[in-house]
């Protein structure tokens, strides 16, 4: 893959931390020029200056852009500020996302909302402005969702209708631009290490402050990274990663009643779970 992702310019949104900041060390370390995309610039160029460092770049094949998804100006300035800078762009990782831990009948609206800007408005702004670029360089476009955008996840309400929005809009992209050598991805991980569940917010949209999984069972987010470039190289159009992940897919499409009745189990013994142990 050396050879493939040489010079290659990719933009990684949510690129401080877990997933995103994981994928972005990763295609560096392919000899990728990255674009790191995250609100806080102060970690973005700490980053940068790690990457340089750890891999031999210049300071010119990283770039830093203070981007909050949620304004579509933000996301037109990234791609503005990346071709600006590189003059092309052959990835682009809708990665930023937030999660989200509430029964709907107790939820707040404007946590719904929150969700939506971020994990389906931030992938669609992004891929708008990028679009063209992309189109010419004949790259990709990945959208690292959940296996909450193929079931619903309950407790989990918001997070699953941004998901399932973002797979929706990813297919039907990828169908429209079947002729054009457009390479998009759909990529679920399932659970990983990560932030996202300390950040996750609740039924009044507050932080939830602690994680309520066990982290150190779940897949790396280094381990991510590695297969979502492989998948990339390899122009994936779909990819599932955890084996809990796929088994829900497969018995979901088979025993769907079952899998609403193991899911539910599943999530109602979270520690101080929304939902109500059956």
């Amino acid at each position: 893959m050396n050879n493939f992702y040489k010079d290659k310019v990719i933009i990684v949104t949510g690129a401080s931390s877990g997933i995103g900041l994981a994928s972005a060390t990763r295609f560096a370390s392919l000899g990728a020029k990255i674009v790191l995309a995250a609100r806080s610039i102060d970690k973005l160029e700490k980053i940068a200056e790690e990457i340089n460092e750890k891999f031999n770049k210049s300071t010119d094949n990283v770039l830093c852009v203070k981007t909050d998804v949620t304004k579509e100006e933000d996301c037109k300035n990234l791609v503005e500020q990346t071709v600006k800078h590189f003059g092309k762009i052959d990835v682009l990782v809708n990665n930023a996302g937030i999660s989200m831990r509430a029964v709907f009948k107790d939820m707040d609206l404007n946590v719904m909302r929150s969700l939506m800007d971020t994990n389906f408005w931030g992938t669609v702004y992004c891929t708008k402005y990028a679009l063209p670029y992309l189109l010419e360089s004949k790259g990709s476009v990945v959208g690292v969702i959940s296996t909450a955008g193929y079931v619903g996840l309950p407790a989990r309400t918001a997070y699953s209708a941004s998901k399932f929005a973002v797979r929706g809009f990813l297919e039907t992209l990828r169908i429209e631009h079947l002729y054009d050598d457009l390479h998009v991805m759909i990529f679920a991980p399932g659970f990983t290490t990560s932030n996202i569940r300390n950040v996750a917010l609740t039924a009044d949209g507050s932080p939830q402050g602690e994680t309520p999984r066990k982290e150190e069972r779940m897949m790396s987010a280094e381990r991510v990274a590695k297969i979502m470039a492989r998948g990339i190289f390899r122009r994936k159009t779909h990819m599932v990663l955890t084996p809990l992940g796929k088994a829900t897919l497969f018995a979901n499409r088979r025993l769907p009643r079952v899998t609403d009745k193991m899911e539910y189990r599943m999530m109602a013994n979270e520690p101080d779970s929304p939902l109500k142990k059956q």
